[in-house]
């Protein structure tokens, strides 16, 4: 039996609600930005025909995060792509797993650089590649209805993409119950750069033993593993390459080849060129952006001019199963960057507005936000600094990926005999904030204990 204060109670039901109350707390935080009159005039916007440049002032934590989130669900919206593009890889990934803890979508892409090394254009990260290829996949299908939204930054945005019909006529399709030439098929797998191993451990391999053949493509995750009676498909699963246990079983499979490697310069373009018309370009600081894409474009010059031989020398046998052969058209120079941004709704949110027209377009808006303060494990000056704030009104939530952290910040708070009232929000979000115009303060339980948050990558 639990023997709980009543205190203690209230928050366990907080922290693990009855079902038909779960979302309760954190859906009152929601309305609080799906009801901002400002967020009301961003979508009207943002459904003009004419391309509209907005700049979001003040921004501050992960106070973007929500505001995106609350854009990308809002019913005039749901016919429209996003593209946000921040400052770097960890950014990009933090940015990422801030705004699927917050929306619960799936259709959110991570969409790095290909490569393992930030001034080696040679050595592919498989991993890297195969979440670009999931991306680009998923947009490449002519659904005309909204796919999602996609996270990169610029090194990503260096990098050419294949041509959607390109794709598409590359992919090999899988069924229950085909009929397979396991020879042919196995010769169309090489065709695509995939290479025969005894075992699949990354995309990009294929194994055949005795009537199981294993696809890792680059399309997925996981590999697949096919059963096979004679020639034919008797069943479909995902597996885990580790274990080799069966996850899943799927009625059909597309095999995905390297889309960095399997396609000549002519047959790619820029990402702005491949993603739909209906995609709004969400940009942090584009100076930011600017200057590490004409960094980009000095190393990939220096690269260039240094012999084959010379670059392979200083890798080992398994970097050189993964070499790209490239040139300078498989990338896209800056100013092409700037000026493609310029054709879609651009919504700016960094320091410092870059885009602006002439036309009436623009539209700016303040927010009075501020970082969430660093207390040093400090509790009484968290203490202090809660109380202030509820003086004033305002309502506290405090975030943490494991609900253990919120009943620890609980029992500190009535060791101290504190009365401090917060709401506990188990999920992650990378900043905590304070939200003056909206009255809320947004904190997250490793910045109170300083401790390290680690960003999620498949």
């Amino acid at each position: 039996m639990f023997n709980l204060s009543y205190g203690r109670l209230v928050f366990f039901l907080l922290l693990n609600p009855p079902l038909s109350l779960q979302p309760v707390n954190f859906e009152f935080l929601e309305k609080k930005y799906t009801d901002d009159p400002r967020l009301f005039q961003l979508v009207d916007r943002l459904s003009f025909a004419q391309k509209q440049r907005i700049y979001l002032k003040n921004l501050q934590g992960s106070v973007s995060q929500f505001v995106a989130a609350s854009v990308f669900n809002h019913p005039t919206q749901e016919q429209m792509n996003h593209l946000f593009i921040v400052n770097d890889a960890e950014e990009a990934a933090y940015f990422h797993n801030s705004l699927e803890s917050i929306t619960k979508e799936l259709n959110l892409f991570y969409f790095p650089s290909s490569f393992k090394h930030p001034k080696n254009f040679r050595l592919l990260n498989s991993s890297h590649v195969m979440l670009r290829t999931e991306a680009l996949t998923k947009f490449s299908m002519p659904t005309g209805q909204r796919v999602g939204a996609i996270v990169t930054y610029p090194d990503a945005l260096f990098e050419k993409v294949v041509l959607p019909k390109k794709l598409q006529g590359n992919m090999l399709l899988i069924k229950t119950n085909d009929t397979l030439a396991v020879d042919d098929m196995m010769c169309f797998l090489v065709d695509l750069g995939f290479s025969r191993t005894d075992f699949v451990y990354q995309p990009g391999q294929f194994a055949l033993r005795g009537g199981i053949l294993d696809i890792y493509s680059f399309g997925n995750e996981k590999p697949y593993r096919i059963e096979l009676f004679g020639n034919d498909v008797d069943s479909i699963r995902i597996f885990d390459p580790e274990t080799q246990l069966s996850e899943r079983r799927l009625s059909y499979v597309s095999i995905i080849p390297n889309v960095e490697t399997q396609f000549e310069s002519g047959e790619k373009v820029s990402l702005f060129d491949f993603l739909p018309e209906n995609t709004i370009v969400w940009v942090k600081d584009f100076d930011v952006v600017k200057e590490r894409l004409l960094t980009m474009e000095e190393d990939l010059e220096q690269f260039l001019k240094i012999p084959i031989a010379a670059k392979d020398k200083y890798h080992d046998e398994e970097d050189k199963l993964e070499k790209h052969d490239l040139n300078a058209a498989d990338f896209i120079n800056t100013s092409t960057v700037e000026e493609q941004i310029q054709h879609r709704h651009i919504v700016e949110f960094g320091y410092k507005k870059h885009f602006s027209s002439t036309d009436g377009s623009n539209w700016e808006v303040a927010y009075q936000t501020k970082h969430q303060p660093a207390f040093n494990r400090q509790f009484e000056l968290l203490i202090k600094d809660l109380k202030s704030w509820q003086t004033k009104g305002f309502d506290a939530f405090i975030f943490a990926e494991n609900p253990k952290q919120l009943e620890r910040l609980h029992s500190i708070f009535s060791d101290l005999k504190a009365d401090i009232q917060f709401t506990p929000i188990p999920i992650s979000i990378h900043e905590g904030f304070i939200d003056e115009d909206l009255k809320l303060i947004c904190y997250t339980d490793h910045e109170i204990f300083q401790r390290y948050h680690k960003y999620k990558v498949k």
